[in-house]
């Protein structure tokens, strides 16, 4: 039963990662990717809100 819920915190680890990977690369054009990276807000505050839905998903799922 522990291997599963490792594999199961593995896979949702990996998902959530390319969710923000996915979320941070949208509203940049493909010249702007090859710039500098610049502090953009609206990726910071969509990879909280991922993090904390993955926080939350974790404590429901391991709570049970």
């Amino acid at each position: 039963m522990v291997a599963v819920k490792v594999y199961v915190l593995l896979f949702t680890a990996f998902f959530f990662s390319g969710l923000m990977q996915l979320s941070m690369a949208q509203d940049k054009p493909a010249s702007a990717a090859t710039a500098a990276r610049a502090i953009d807000a609206k990726a910071i505050d969509q990879a909280i809100a991922y993090l904390l839905m993955f926080a939350a998903l974790f404590v429901t799922y391991f709570s049970h």
